[in-house]
């Protein structure tokens, strides 16, 4: 993976290469952790995160879910994540902040263990590459199922969960597929490995609703609100596996992938990504890079503060 000079540890910007953690950190043995992925643009007007305090809003509910006291509010983190950016250089890149329970107690209940903090900004292309945001993807349906709400919290963005979106993206890699589908525990279409699901069914969008174990995807609510003021219908329901090959578009959304048709599904040749998909993506692609005046709102400029490269702040 391409790197960055600094990462945000604990309020401290730390190399790159010193950012560590102790081998019984309570997150890596059990999981307890969780995280945000977000990306900041180039844009006319400079650097911009993309619904940053969307993110940092839902990171901070994860955290409460999984009962992870924060020690930084959403502000703090938001404000570390711009001067990172700012120091580090960049004018686009993937951010990851992460909370996890760190060193201190490797019991189950381990409210001991501290709550460690991290931020990282990096290059990183499009997930899924620009081919396949340019031409579609083939994906298959999994026969791993979705992790249930019974089980744990499909809402809560958490490190340890992303093990079932892993044992599917391996299933479809090893399979030819560059992405999977899964269904949720009654046979329902959920999400993607790391994306959400859309259905272009006589030019109406559908799309999993909360009820189908997916996360509450931050581009997924965007993409029903540029749908809707593009004057498509959006559902949100159940939708049947054969639904997708029915399909007369498919795509799926992300923060890595942002917007990705899918050509092929199980076998099943949907064709070009198709008019609806092209219209919305390239709104999208409009709001993320600053082009779309009514969706400015979106974006979180890059503003440090002027001590920003005091070097006193750097842990050497």
């Amino acid at each position: 993976m391409d790197t960055a000079d600094l990462i945000w540890q604990n309020g401290e910007f730390v190399p790159w290469e010193d950012a560590k953690v102790h081998v019984l950190t309570h997150g890596l043995h059990y999981g307890t952790g969780v995280f945000e992925g977000i990306r900041c643009y180039e844009t006319e007007r400079g650097p911009a995160i993309f619904r940053h305090g969307d993110h940092l809003t839902r990171l901070e509910k994860s955290a409460e879910l999984y009962y992870l006291p924060l020690p930084y509010s959403p502000a703090e983190l938001a404000e570390a994540t711009r001067e990172l950016i700012h120091r580090n250089g960049l004018a686009s890149c993937y951010i990851r902040p992460l909370a996890f329970r760190g060193y201190g107690s490797l019991g189950l209940f381990a409210t001991d263990a501290p709550v460690d903090v991290i931020i990282a900004t990096f290059p990183w292309g499009v997930y899924l590459g620009e081919d396949g945001k340019r031409d579609g993807i083939r994906a298959g349906i999994s026969s791993w199922r979705s992790i249930s709400g019974e089980s744990l919290i499909p809402h809560a963005k958490a490190a340890g969960q992303y093990l079932n979106s892993i044992l599917a993206k391996t299933e479809a890699q090893k399979a030819g597929y560059e992405e999977a589908i899964l269904l949720d525990q009654h046979g329902h279409v959920s999400e993607g490995t790391g994306e959400n699901v859309f259905v272009v069914r006589d030019g109406v969008l559908i799309t999993p609703g909360h009820t189908n174990a997916i996360l509450d995807g931050i581009t997924r609510a965007s993409v029903v609100q540029i749908a809707r003021d593009l004057g498509y219908g959006v559902e949100e329901r159940d939708i049947a596996r054969a639904e997708l090959y029915l399909a007369d578009e498919l795509f799926l959304t992300g923060t890595a992938a942002e917007l990705v048709p899918v050509r092929e599904i199980d076998g099943h040749d949907l064709g070009e990504p198709g008019e609806i998909t092209r219209v919305i993506q390239k709104k999208f692609d409009d709001a993320l890079h600053g082009r779309a005046e009514e969706y400015l709102e979106w974006l979180d400029f890059l503003q440090v503060s002027t001590g920003a490269d005091e070097p006193s702040k750097v842990k050497s």
